[in-house]
């Protein structure tokens, strides 16, 4: 199943079976899943394909979300180069896999296709041996020739047209063919089917090119796993069969068999193959891990949070496969123009061979090989192939590098958009307060942090896992406080080397601070920052700023919005003044303290202006103006809520993503714009030239299937593009 032409025929040959409701046809994927009666056999979905031409294995089975997906029942199957089909029992609900089986892991050049190619181009050149050698044999050697290449390709189209498909490429092929021997261009007929056969070969060469792409990322997660177990030495089990809650061990060089949360141990791992991240990142206790992720330098006790069909990696390929099966505004365009095209293609076929001899005379075998060669022409294939193509590479392209899109509809539309409206914290920022100052009034730095960090030591609140945070940034071991008291909304107080120290806000001690100090405080507090005034023993000795701080590449992601012609702003719940201070910083507008109602009014007020509007946000007070959005996008880390309902996922967290999921948009809309010219202009081209007498069948051969592999070739250029 190489391309859309391919699926059109599954399509129509299921649909014609009593019984099935819906088909659902993947040409990246090679799967088609169907929506069927309950009692309705397993030959029944199979029978077709295989009449058809296409090897199929039914895939595993897993339950579907509710018989209303279903309508009873559903099933899978995957379209092989050359298994036998098998049958399988039903349940009341069944839908497919994405894994493939080895029939379709083999070498292109033992397929079917390439064998069948082999024979025909074979007896073609043994016919033009024999014909030099004997001439006397010519006139039955390359009749014969001709049958080793068109018998299958004519028991192919018979097929399709008795499955509801009459005007498919055999078809038409089988047509010319036939055509050509009766008119004595036999020769010609001949390496014309060669060359069909050829093409078509190449058609497949490409589309499992295409189709390996994403399947590429499973075989990142390796085959066992170091399981730990009853207290015993680690052992090797199948990485499919650990249980959420299992223990592994991951040595360094060892890849990560299992999304989970670090028990144990201190590495840096590289999660490029997940997040396209070049950079390895630090892990220790308590940080993710992803499976198929490169643990480097340290090893990790891991505890599983995921079984293997819910990892990370599981999951970027189902969305990716589920996505590319769903058709683009575009592709859906170009399959209602190609049920036209190939008919109409017929049609002119037809009076090419018959209005020039009636009206003016013309030789019937010199317009009846003309028009022979206008049929030829009659194949949608390219045209049909130049949407699909493109938008499958796009997608791949972006699940490389972390950026994943839930079809091509939203791929589309990224391109389009005008405005982005960004939440606050999480995604434009870290999500989590940092340490930004320390102003000493007695003391260094170290000695003020040595004690606000004493006070916060086993504090789960944000702010004192800022404080925590930067002490153990700088080395610093906090000692033991003793009688710690929280006051509430004011702060704390305890007793450090026998000290009194308090850490308060700079409301609960402005009687404590000098007017200079005073405005140090406001001036943070200016900035959007939280301010804690430390006290010894009564005496202001520090201040401490904290602020949720701007991801790294924040400006500069916004910079490249900007220079994409895309206005951003922000809606936030949090404070106006901390909002501003952020939106400054960043050169956008800000709208603050808002309810999630209040961010979709503003996300749906700016479409009625006009705006194509993209929404960013990782929470759950994000998801109603996620859904409601042209396009919304959730950022890595956040709540299943927003990656639910958004369309699209950022799993780096990185804000400039947002411009690469815009650039690559924009850049594979561009391919299939490309890709589209091309088709129709070479099929004009030679039309023209055909009907003209300049070119014959071969030219008009050439035209399709090269045309095909031209617009593919052009699409997967798309794989190797970084956005």
């Amino acid at each position: 199943m190489d391309c859309g032409s391919c699926a059109a025929k599954i399509e129509t040959a299921l649909r014609r079976v009593p019984g099935i409701h819906e088909v659902r046809v993947s040409v990246p994927a090679g799967t088609v899943t169907v929506s069927h009666e309950s009692m309705l056999g397993a030959d029944a979905v199979v029978r077709p394909l295989t009449t058809l031409g296409y090897g199929a294995t039914p895939a595993d089975p897993v339950v579907e979300a509710g018989p209303s997906n279903c309508g009873g029942g559903c099933c899978g199957a995957e379209a092989q180069p050359h298994s036998h089909a098998h049958s399988h029992s039903h349940d009341h609900s069944h839908s497919h896999s994405h894994g493939h089986d080895d029939a379709s892991e083999a070498p292109w050049w033992r397929g079917r296709k390439a064998r069948l190619t082999l024979a025909a181009g074979a007896a073609l050149a043994a016919a033009t041996a024999l014909g030099l050698l004997v001439p006397a044999a010519e006139p039955w050697a390359f009749p014969l020739a001709l049958l080793v290449g068109l018998v299958p390709v004519a028991r192919r189209a018979l097929a399709a047209a008795r499955a509801g498909t009459p005007f498919s490429i055999e078809m038409l092929m089988t047509v010319a063919a036939i055509g050509a021997l009766l008119i004595g261009a036999v020769e010609e007929a001949a390496t014309v089917l060669v060359l069909f056969l050829v093409g078509e070969l190449l058609e497949g060469v490409a589309a499992g090119r295409a189709r390996a792409g994403i399947r590429g990322l499973t075989a990142l997660v390796p085959d066992t796993a170091l399981l730990e177990q009853d207290g015993g030495a680690p052992h090797s089990v199948p990485a499919a069969g650990l249980a959420v809650g299992s223990v592994i061990l991951v040595r360094p060089g060892d890849r990560v068999a299992a999304d989970g949360i670090v028990l144990s141990g201190r590495s840096a791992v590289d999660e490029s193959p997940v997040t396209g991240e070049s950079v390895p990142k630090p892990k220790a206790e308590g940080d993710e891990v992803f499976a198929g992720t490169i643990n480097a330098d340290g090893a990790l006790r891991v505890r599983v949070t995921a079984a293997a069909r819910d990892n990370t990696i599981a999951r970027i390929v189902q969305l990716v496969e589920e996505a590319q099966a769903s058709k683009a505004p575009t592709e859906r365009l170009i399959d209602r123009f190609a049920r036209f095209y190939t008919p109409g293609i017929v049609g002119v076929a037809a009076l090419v061979a018959v209005v020039p001899p009636l009206l003016s005379g013309g030789d019937w075998t010199e317009w009846i090989y003309r028009a022979l060669a206008v049929l030829l022409i009659g194949c949608p294939c390219a045209l049909v192939i130049s949407t699909p193509a493109a938008i499958a590479a796009g997608l791949s392209n972006g699940a490389r590098r972390g950026l994943l899109l839930k079809g091509g509809a939203v791929l589309e539309a990224l391109g389009r958009i005008t405005t982005v409206a960004f939440d606050k914290t999480g995604t434009l920022t870290e999500g989590k307060p940092r340490v930004t100052d320390l102003i000493p009034l007695l003391g260094s730095e170290a000695e003020l942090l040595t004690d606000a960090a004493a006070l916060e030591a086993g504090s789960s609140h944000p702010l004192a896992r800022a404080i925590l945070a930067a002490a153990a940034e700088r080395g610093i071991a906090p000692p033991a406080a003793g009688e710690v008291t929280a006051l509430p909304g004011a702060g704390l107080t305890g007793k450090v080397d026998g000290r009194l120290v308090a850490l308060l806000s700079p409301q609960a001690v402005a009687s404590s601070l000098s007017a200079v100090q005073a405005d140090r405080a406001a001036a943070f507090a200016e900035a959007g920052k939280t301010v804690s005034v430390l006290l010894v023993d009564g005496i202001p000795a520090g201040l401490i700023a904290m602020r949720d701080e701007p991801r790294p590449d924040a400006r500069s992601g916004i910079a490249a919005l900007e220079r994409a012609g895309i206005r951003s702003l922000m809606v936030t719940g949090d404070n106006a003044r901390t909002a501003g201070a952020v939106a400054g910083m960043l050169g956008m507008a800000a709208h603050a303290e808002l309810l999630p109602d209040d961010k979709l009014r503003i996300v749906r007020d700016l479409q009625a202006r006009g705006q194509r509007v993209a929404k960013v946000g990782d929470g759950i007070n994000d998801a109603p103006a996620l859904a409601a959005a042209d396009v919304g996008i959730a950022m890595g880390g956040g709540t299943d809520v927003a990656l639910e309902t958004a369309d699209a996922a950022i799993l780096h967290g990185r804000v400039g993503d947002v411009a690469a999921l815009v650039a690559l948009s924009r850049r594979t809309m561009a391919n299939i714009r490309q890709n589209i010219a091309l088709a129709l202009g070479l099929k004009a081209v030679f039309l023209l030239t055909t009907v003209l007498g300049v070119t014959g069948l071969w030219p008009a051969i050439l035209a399709d299937t090269g045309a095909t592999v031209l617009v593919t070739a052009n699409a997967l250029r798309l794989l190797s593009v970084r956005p």
